[in-house]
């Protein structure tokens, strides 16, 4: 069987996002999950099953701005590297001290 982390750049994503190889290779697994026909990105249409899946409720406009925010090269497709960096800005907000003390 392939290394399904083959084709990944870990360096890159790490030093864009903060995000440890180990954490990276989870969002991989979402990714792929989500990518059903193995097209290696995702569709604006993705986007807002995977935002509902984390939580989230956003709106047509919202997914619309998200997406122009993080499709760095305007495809309207989610790359992996896009789509950690959008995973990314929700896993490494961590909550205040005031949070963790109660």
């Amino acid at each position: 069987m392939s290394d399904p982390y083959a084709d990944i750049d870990f360096d890159e994503i790490t030093e864009n996002t903060g995000l440890a190889p180990d954490e990276i290779k989870c969002l991989k697994v979402c990714f792929d999950l989500f990518d059903t026909k193995k097209v290696e990105f995702l569709s604006a249409d993705d986007l807002g099953e995977i935002m509902r899946a984390m939580g989230f409720r956003p709106t047509e406009e919202e997914l619309k701005e998200l997406l122009l925010e993080i499709d760095e090269d305007g495809s309207g497709e989610i790359e992996f590297g896009e789509f950690s960096q959008l995973c990314a800005t929700f896993l490494v907000e961590d909550p205040d001290m005031e949070t963790m003390k109660r």
